[in-house]
């Protein structure tokens, strides 16, 4: 009969060097390599009950794999942000100081490049880059969808504003990344509530199309109708993503009213799926630029009015 594995209960749900716990006697070394412990980096492991999360792996690389000077960075930080809606694989983004010396280690992405006062902010503890350096780095080190996703996330979350952002860029004019996060920040718009919104609407805008905007209100007569994902309410167009609509029949069936309702108040209303959003974009669009040229746009000219200064 097998023997169940050594689990303590000071390591129980927790995180910990594994050298640490060998040196204190709590485990051996073939006691690691059971199935009670799942190893997250080199020499840092997991009770495995505990549910990892990409925040739990930033913590840990923040407290015992980073040097001094170094911060989780890029779409890592914006989770220790509170950006729930930034999801990738658990590879831990850092940046480290040009200088600082720090040997590649498995699980983690590293990024070298200066770093000024402010950039990195203490975060229960671990360090991580301001929201507005993370925004520069997604610029940098991501393409410009992905990058704009994390930076409306980081701007529907309060923690900074569009102004702020381009005063950040436009105050290191010259050093690399400046252009790119301006073109990125030109982009953002913090009304988006989901990673999908927000690549559709810099989609449609980078393929050519007026700006459309975010969860816009329709009324009739001072009473509320809708609110729509994206919208071009000068034209009475406006895409709706399904995949925010849940399994629940009830909310489906409230969404479709709504949708109907709409339809009879002179509104063209295109859908959007997660499968064509991968799959048939380029037809989306077609139908998107049909509906805009029906009530009258063209290419190059918009009645739509400025967005607000944010």
């Amino acid at each position: 009969m097998s023997r169940s594995p050594r689990r303590p209960p000071q390591l129980r749900g927790r995180v910990f060097r594994g050298s640490h716990a060998i040196s204190r006697g709590l485990l051996t070394r073939n006691d690691l390599r059971s199935s009670a412990w799942r190893p997250l980096f080199r020499d840092v492991y997991a009770d495995a009950q505990l549910a990892v999360t990409h925040r739990i792996r930033c913590t840990a690389a923040g407290r015992w794999l980073i040097p001094a000077g170094a911060a989780i960075a890029g779409r890592s930080a914006a989770v220790l942000h509170g950006c729930a809606h930034t999801t990738f694989d658990d590879t831990v983004e850092v940046l480290v100081p040009r200088g600082r010396s720090a040997g590649p280690a498995a699980g983690l992405r590293v990024h070298r490049g200066p770093v000024d006062d402010g950039d990195i902010v203490d975060r229960a503890g671990t360090p991580v880059t301001s929201p507005e350096r993370t925004c520069w780095d997604v610029a940098s080190w991501l393409d410009l969808v992905e990058a704009v996703v994390v930076i409306d996330a980081l701007l529907a979350s309060g923690l900074t504003e569009v102004s702020t952002l381009r005063g950040y860029a436009l105050a290191r004019v010259g050093r690399r990344g400046w252009r790119a996060m301006l073109r990125a920040v030109d982009l953002a718009d913090a009304g988006a509530e989901s990673p999908q919104e927000s690549r559709t609407r810099v989609r449609l805008v980078l393929a050519g199309l007026p700006r459309p905007r975010t969860q816009w209100v329709v009324s009739v007569h001072g009473r509320f109708l809708a609110r729509l994902d994206l919208a071009w309410p000068e034209y009475r167009v406006a895409v709706e993503y399904d995949g925010r609509w849940h399994d629940d029949p009830g909310q489906f069936d409230a969404d479709r009213r709504r949708l109907n309702r709409l339809v009879g108040s002179d509104w063209i209303v295109v859908h959007l799926t997660a499968k064509r959003l991968r799959e048939d974009f380029y037809g989306f669009l077609a139908e998107v630029r049909a509906a805009l040229r029906s009530r009258g746009h063209r290419p190059g000219t918009s009645r739509l009015p400025e967005q607000p200064a944010p």
